[in-house]
């Protein structure tokens, strides 16, 4: 009898530890991604302007560069890794039906989101009817690869970045319920800074400037929601076709 339990007992110990590995394989991966409009060069040229100052007064904050493009994120989500091509296809539909290197963006103020004693800092663009209308056929195109949730493996992390805080996770999930629509803040991030020194920047007057989206692509996202890595240039729209 003693044998004969011992046998069963092994059985299903094994039973378990072949089952594992299967259980894990069941959670599909996720990438966390940023369908984006990249401005042109006088938006460009005035958030390196800004990275700038962030920089003198935070020096632990990240530099605009490759790996944190300047760019106006129009949807933020978590798609199924293995349907990202056809998240491609969706996004490059919407994009081509759009002329909107012709749009007339304006860049009206600075504005952060408070980390603490720092905060993360952006130029907010004026929302207008045509980015409102891009984001909503965005949204409905995205639906049907998109998970809720996903673990900081969504993201991209490097040896000199290699953590994801919950915040940027929670405003990924958040983002179709409270970023979107009349919620919608459109925005160029610029940096990290001081909570006093940003203070005292959005206390300064703005100065107002115009531009216009250059390109569109998909990002894959990293720590603080930044575009880290291309995955996808989408459609250049109508008018740049002629």
């Amino acid at each position: 009898m003693r044998e004969h339990l011992l046998t069963l007992a092994g059985l299903a110990l094994g039973a378990a530890v072949s089952l594992a590995p299967a259980g894990r394989a069941a959670a599909a991966p996720v990438t966390a991604i940023d369908i984006l409009l990249d401005p042109d060069a006088t938006m460009v040229t005035a958030s390196e302007a800004a990275n700038a100052d962030l920089l003198k007064t935070y020096p632990k904050g990240f530099s605009l560069d490759a790996s944190h493009r300047p760019h106006i994120t129009v949807l933020q989500s978590y798609v199924r890794t293995a349907d990202l091509d056809k998240v491609y296809a969706a996004a490059d539909k919407v994009l081509a039906s759009e002329a909107y290197d012709r749009w007339k963006l304006r860049a009206v103020k600075y504005y952060y989101l408070p980390l603490g004693d720092i905060g993360l800092a952006g130029i907010v663009v004026q929302p207008t009817p045509e980015l409102l209308g891009l984001q909503t056929a965005l949204i409905a195109a995205v639906a049907p690869f998109a998970v809720k949730t996903a673990t900081a493996e969504a993201f991209v992390t490097t040896a000199a970045e290699p953590d994801v805080n919950q915040p940027t996770m929670d405003y990924i999930t958040a983002f179709v319920t409270e970023h979107s629509g009349a919620n919608y803040n459109p925005h160029v991030t610029t940096g990290i800074g001081t909570k006093v020194f940003l203070d005292a920047l959005l206390a300064r007057p703005f100065p107002e400037f115009t531009f216009s989206p250059a390109g569109a692509s998909v990002y894959q996202l990293a720590n603080f929601g930044t575009a880290s890595r291309l995955l996808k240039t989408l459609s250049s729209g109508k008018s740049l076709e002629h």
